[in-house]
């Protein structure tokens, strides 16, 4: 038996009646039994209408700069050639083309779509416009559903071929339905995330859906109350792996300055090794270096005056 549903004023959902058949009920028995049996049977979920995006267009050409200059609650986006216009009732933002195609997202139901994009429509008719409000549809919906249960979504995705689960991108199971047109995304707390092309759809994709996982379920713990929906880690770059490498030579520690070093060791003599003598006169007290040349000793010849007496 399919469940039927009852649009509710809670926080703009759907509630969803009994996902199970009900027992038939005979005259003869206990009040209290029936009582029972019928909080046993009626299990609900809601679902919760989080966005609706809609499109239409004025069949005219827009001047998008008159828009920013004329217009209220509205900025121009020249990088993107487009303009994003606000309403507070009901809260929703549209952003418009200068072809005419205008798209309207935040609202929680298909009516309030449909209210918002009329308004925008008028507004731009009051900006002297020739505008025309045709080709509207409901291009997407967001829903989300929590379970009264925990998933087991390891053992899930193997069994079910049209589930994809990759932990490592996404803590979620990520869920393909053809019949409804829809795609879900199934956590282990026991929340679902339903996008589809209409409101209908996300009701007949979440009756889909739940038998497929009651089969799964497992109690839910603390955690899984206190946050619905786990955190999708950020993106971070994994540094790279060091590799041992020879000793930089630049990297050596540089020897200390010529003030810094240490003094060597003096000769008897009182001259240092590889150093030439310092010169006496230092009348000059200009900063200037002054080479002097050494003084070598020059030896007699004797050879030759010894040849000359020879001869004599």
């Amino acid at each position: 038996m399919a469940a039927t549903a009852v649009h509710t004023n809670h926080i703009n959902g759907i509630s969803l009646n009994s996902l199970t058949p009900k027992n038939e009920i005979n005259q003869n028995s206990n009040p209290a039994d029936v009582d029972e049996n019928c909080e046993e049977n009626q299990k609900e979920v809601d679902i919760v209408i989080n966005n609706v995006v809609c499109s239409f267009n004025v069949r005219c050409h827009l001047n998008l700069r008159d828009i920013a200059l004329r217009g209220i609650n509205v900025e121009y986006r020249k990088e993107n050639g487009m303009v994003t216009m606000k309403l507070r009732q009901p809260y929703t933002t549209a952003n418009i083309w200068n072809s005419g195609k205008i798209t309207c997202t935040g609202a929680n139901s298909e009516n309030q779509a449909h209210i918002a994009a009329r308004r925008f429509a008028r507004i731009l008719q009051k900006l002297n416009f020739p505008t025309r409000f045709t080709n509207y549809r409901v291009v997407n919906v967001l829903g989300t559903v929590t379970l009264p249960f925990a998933i087991r979504i390891t053992q899930f995705s193997q069994a079910h071929h049209e589930a994809s689960y990759e932990p490592e991108l996404h803590p979620g199971v990520t869920y393909k339905c053809k019949d409804p047109k829809a795609t879900l995304k199934i956590f282990s707390t026991g929340s679902v995330t339903i996008t589809a092309p209409s409101v209908a759809n996300v009701q007949r994709a979440v009756e889909h859906i739940y038998p497929l996982v009651e089969v799964f379920q497992k109690p839910k713990t603390k955690q899984d109350k206190l946050e619905p929906l786990p955190k999708i880690p950020e993106k971070t770059k994994g540094e790279k792996r060091k590799m041992p490498s020879a000793p930089n030579p630049i990297a050596a520690p540089r020897p200390p300055p010529p003030s810094m070093r240490p003094a060597p060791p003096s000769r008897p003599n009182g001259n240092n090794p590889g150093s030439n003598p310092v010169p006496q006169n230092t009348q000059n007290n200009s900063g200037a270096f002054q080479y002097v040349p050494k003084n070598r000793p020059v030896l007699q010849n004797d050879s030759d005056d010894s040849d000359e007496s020879d001869s004599d």
